[in-house]
């Protein structure tokens, strides 16, 4: 579990013990809604015949707005597989059908609670992993991915606080001189990060988080790991315990800057697989900017699956439309340094092997020597005149 989406795990934790936002759900697999009218998709749009019939997605963990961008891409007439916690249907982009079908499946405990890499070389079907670049770094010797497209720009991790308790905090470094006690899931890399950096000291580390937020209430001194795309909303509006805001800062703010959830391709197939990637990856980088500018059909299957899956992970649609609005307002989503939406710096990918390559080191993680960015990220097939403004 060197890679698994901590805080994605600190989520599910928190959500279950959340008051009145559990749905019961259904085991069978179910198909929604009746097809609405599309078009056959041509030209670049058409990938019938160049890409895989099903496009597969592994994802990192359960449906959640920070998927976004693939589950936008599934049809009218999808099918969901609660049994499987996946979900089919026809690939259409701006109402097109390509001619493919795409399948998201979903990460954490439907594949063992195991990385997307491990599972990337376990499952040969999976055509795209979601796998964020720290993540990359240590996979490379042993399961080499590259990613082809970032639809999240930066991490939406972060460190949070209660605004009452400290008054005068503004930033994670205000907290850190404070000597307070910093609550985090055991291994995450980002500690070390802030470490190196000076902002906090190491006694002043807690690896206890389990995600309950029982710690958070009675002890509203300590900072706090979560997502700013979920437990700002979670807290104020779902944990009836406390029922106010919070404040919280990134931890993109301080030298996190990794790609989160880059869609990758295993190393070994970027060739054989170029000729699909050359149409999909721009339809990628569309669909998430789709998404962004309206994010209501797909939260309402992303909500829709979690509730058919019904395996203890909640997600309530207040938290998806919630999470769009903070990915856009954060910038999250948005155009890269490298000038197109979806892009990657190869400068900056270089600058987190330069960085997380020693800290996973370690941790244990045998690093590939002599990584280079070139390794695990590539923008050829990246459309440079798709950003933001530009869908």
């Amino acid at each position: 579990m060197k890679h698994v989406h901590f805080s994605a795990l600190a989520v599910a934790a928190l959500m279950l013990t959340a008051a009145g936002c559990s749905d019961s759900g259904s085991k069978a697999a179910d198909s929604k809604p009746s097809p609405a009218h599309t078009t056959k998709a041509t030209g670049a749009e058409s990938l019938a015949g160049v890409c895989p019939s099903t496009v597969v997605v592994q994802q990192d963990w359960e449906p959640e707005a920070e998927h976004s961008g693939v589950y936008s891409l599934i049809g009218p007439g999808y099918t969901i597989d609660a049994s499987k916690k996946r979900v089919t249907g026809p690939l259409v982009v701006d109402g097109k059908d390509t001619g493919v079908k795409i399948q998201v499946r979903a990460g954490g405990s439907a594949i063992g609670f195991q990385s997307v890499t491990a599972e990337m070389y376990i499952d040969k079907s999976i055509t795209l992993g979601a796998v964020s670049t720290d993540g990359a770094v240590g996979a490379a010797g042993t399961q080499p991915v590259t990613a082809v497209v970032s639809q999240l720009e930066k991490s939406p991790q972060m460190l949070m606080w209660d605004p009452k308790s400290h008054p005068s905090w503004k930033t994670i470094a205000d907290a850190g001189k404070s000597g307070a006690t910093v609550l985090v899931n055991k291994g995450v890399a980002f500690v070390s990060l802030l470490e190196d950096k000076g902002l906090i000291k190491a006694k002043q580390v807690d690896q206890g988080y389990t995600g309950a937020p029982s710690r958070f209430v009675s002890d509203p001194k300590i900072l706090q790991q979560g997502f700013a795309t979920a437990e700002p909303y979670i807290y104020q509006h779902e944990i009836k315990q406390w029922d106010k805001p919070v404040k919280y800062q990134l931890l993109a703010d301080y030298g996190y800057n990794i790609y989160p959830e880059a869609l990758s391709v295993r190393t070994g197939e970027l060739t054989s697989l170029s000729p699909c990637l050359k149409k999909l990856v721009p339809i990628l980088q569309r669909a998430q900017i789709n998404y962004i500018n309206n994010p209501g059909p797909t939260n309402q299957l992303i909500t829709d699956a979690v509730q058919k899956y019904n395996d203890g992970w909640t997600y309530s649609i207040g938290v998806a439309n919630y999470a769009a609005t903070t990915m856009k307002k954060l910038g999250i989503v948005g155009t890269d340094a490298s000038g197109a939406f979806g892009g990657m710096d190869m400068k900056r990918v270089q600058s987190v092997i330069d960085t997380f390559g020693p800290i996973l080191k370690q941790g244990g993680v045998k690093i590939k020597d002599g990584l280079t960015a070139a390794q695990i990220a590539t923008d050829q097939f990246i459309d440079p005149h798709i950003t933001m403004g530009s869908s």
